[in-house]
């Protein structure tokens, strides 16, 4: 039985292993760049009451990387809002997110509960708010 025995040459080794630190150096910067370029401006924030358990929450802010931060900033007022009526939980039951420029809105509505409430997006208003302001989002 022969043996293939496959030569590179010297030069394809040099220009793959360069392409391959380009590649992870590129990479590495994208992911720096996203991260010292994350500075929100938290602007307007209302939320109000549309009956005794429903909150509608409206946000503004500018800075965002994507819809996620926004989204976060609308989960952080309406964790604040429900602790300020006494209630421990939210159901996340819409989110529409909107961009003009650069400036991001939300537009959320969240049922208020004093127990967990059924459906996979709830969210603890104590553990919500305790993240928010340890990440200086505002609460309202």
């Amino acid at each position: 039985m022969r043996m293939a025995v496959v030569v590179i040459p010297p030069l394809v080794l040099a220009l793959s292993s360069a392409l391959s630190a380009c590649a992870e150096t590129g990479a590495d910067a994208t992911a720096q760049t996203k991260e010292i370029a994350f500075a929100p401006d938290y602007q307007d924030a209302e939320a109000k009451m549309l009956d005794d358990a429903m909150l509608q929450v409206e946000v503004s802010m500018r800075g965002a990387r994507d819809e996620t931060d926004v989204e976060h900033y609308a989960q952080c007022v309406a964790a604040g809002h429900a602790q300020s009526k006494g209630f421990g939980f939210t159901r996340h039951l819409r989110t529409l997110v909107s961009k003009d420029a650069e400036l991001w809105r939300a537009d959320a509505v969240y049922l208020l509960s004093d127990s967990l409430p059924p459906g996979t997006k709830t969210i603890d208003a104590e553990v919500v708010a305790a993240d928010c302001a340890e990440n200086g989002i505002p609460m309202v």
